[in-house]
């Protein structure tokens, strides 16, 4: 066999060809007093491909499956733990009587071990109901407050979770949660200004009071700006003259991540009611991007740039030299894009121009941006 058949020649799965049966006598091994770790570990993950590519499990089988698998929680390797609450919340939609676990996942959410807490509090979620919430409870908001953010961060993702069923319950965790906002690291305070919105986000006035009370917080993740900016948007799209403040920490907001920048000016450009004036901050941010050596910001910049010459083409049209330079762009999305928005934005000189230059790529590009250069040409 010479080297280019062998490269065309598939490479088998890893796992091409094991039954479920096999894995379910192999499960037997974990209730062996002396673990193999590394064999548990094969084992696991063979059940998670099974799982992952649709094998169903019956009731019985699931449920042996799962208590089998709680007998590893003995072991103290910490890979081999891992994959076992995995394990756990897998099986949880589909074994019986799960619940008995709890009281061992409660012993490790009091464990000193860090990563057994946050695991065994994203376990205990999938299986406890709601007459166990009550007991729990306190230990959750205790870890919602952690010193460690792994901790701190799974505590409120589960409140997130729990939010949807027992809103009431996690609206007692308001202290902690505000606590972990202004304290915690970035991971931790993305998922608590998440949990605070999805608390509050029904009633409008309460977001409105809430975003201007989180401005005078320090949010050092660059997310959790992302989402606070978003916040804004909800409110500035029902009222933008009635929400100063709001419209002002957008428009002034200046930081070193990339994507919190874009996020302001995005916000900006989706706002109806904003006149060419006002959308000028985000306009001159788009034209920087527009000459970024990263692909990703020019096709955002481009991209976002294209939705707001739709409506308001004469405040893009600074942008025109810019865009004349990315119609020769490698990457053929980007300057299909270019093309169009100029097409939206352009004289008639430049148009004429444009329509000779449109022929030349139709072949290259996906038939999502045939459609796009068709609907610039109809305008």
């Amino acid at each position: 066999m010479n080297l280019r058949d062998r490269d065309e020649e598939e490479d088998p799965l890893p796992f091409e060809g094991i039954d479920k049966a096999t894995i379910l006598h192999e499960s037997k091994a974990f209730n062996q007093s002396t673990l193999d770790a590394r064999k548990c570990k094969s084992t696991l993950i063979k059940v998670m491909y099974l799982l992952a590519i649709g094998e169903t499990f019956a009731s019985t089988e699931a449920t042996e499956l799962f208590f089998n698998t709680t007998k590893l929680l003995q072991s103290q390797d910490v890979s081999l733990r891992r994959l076992v609450y995995i394990m756990i919340k897998e099986l949880s939609t589909c074994a019986e009587h799960v619940f008995v676990a709890s009281n061992t996942l409660c012993k490790d959410m009091n464990s000193t071990n860090d990563m057994y807490k946050a695991n065994s509090i994203r376990a205990l979620r999938k299986i406890t109901d709601s007459s166990m919430l009550g007991p729990i409870e306190r230990y959750l908001a205790q870890a919602v407050v952690d010193k460690a953010d792994t901790v701190s961060s799974a505590a409120i993702v589960t409140g997130i979770h729990l939010s949807v069923t027992h809103p009431e319950l996690v609206k007692r965790w308001a202290g902690e949660v505000g606590e972990a906002l202004k304290q915690r690291g970035a991971m931790a305070q993305y998922h608590a200004l998440a949990l605070l919105h999805k608390l509050r986000k029904n009633d409008k006035l309460s977001v409105s009071k809430f975003v201007q009370s989180v401005n005078t917080t320090p949010i050092r993740s660059p997310m959790a700006l992302c989402l606070l900016i978003r916040m804004c948007t909800e409110v500035l799209k029902d009222d933008f003259e009635g929400a100063p403040d709001l419209s002002q920490f957008v428009v002034s907001l200046k930081h070193s991540s990339e994507m919190v920048v874009f996020e302001a000016a995005k916000c900006l450009c989706s706002l109806k009611a904003v006149s060419s004036k006002d959308l000028t901050p985000a306009i001159l941010v788009l034209q920087l991007y527009l000459t970024s050596h990263k692909p990703v910001l020019r096709f955002a910049a481009i991209r976002l740039l294209n939705k707001v010459a739709t409506t308001q083409p004469l405040a893009v049209t600074t942008c025109n030299v810019d865009m004349e330079s990315l119609v020769s762009d490698p990457n053929r999305n980007i300057a299909t894009l270019a093309i169009t928005t100029l097409l939206k934005t352009g004289s008639e000189f430049s148009i004429d121009r444009l329509m000779k230059q449109i022929g030349t790529f139709m072949t290259d590009i996906a038939d999502e941006f045939k459609i796009v250069v068709i609907d610039a040409m109809k305008l």
